[in-house]
């Protein structure tokens, strides 16, 4: 099993856990909305750690990242294997070919 597989199980293990217990059920608690933020903030985050050079901080916000977008697709029933198998079919497109195939649906 590999790292994202062991966090996705763990995630889906405190989703409905308690509040007070879990950031991962406090996160939910909250609500999709907040989830979503907090998608956003550490995407932003992350984009600044890149631009300013420091890799242990781009590591660090990447990790952030990585585990906020886990708890969105958990929030919304999403598996990770879904998103996985979307890479895969993509996996030897061109991007800009995959890009333009999806602007002509």
């Amino acid at each position: 099993m590999n790292t994202l597989t062991r966090l996705e199980t763990t995630i889906a293990q405190r989703l409905h856990a308690s509040p007070e217990e879990s950031y991962v059920a406090k996160l939910h608690a909250r609500g999709l909305k907040k989830i979503a933020q907090k998608v956003g903030e550490e995407a932003t985050e992350t984009v600044i750690a890149a631009l300013a050079g420091d890799e242990q901080e781009l590591v660090d916000e990447a990790a952030d990242l990585l585990f906020h977008l886990m708890v969105l697709l958990a929030e919304k029933g999403v598996a990770l294997d879904t998103v996985l198998a979307e890479l895969d079919r993509r996996e030897g497109l061109s991007g800009l070919a995959e890009k333009a195939a999806r602007s002509q649906d």
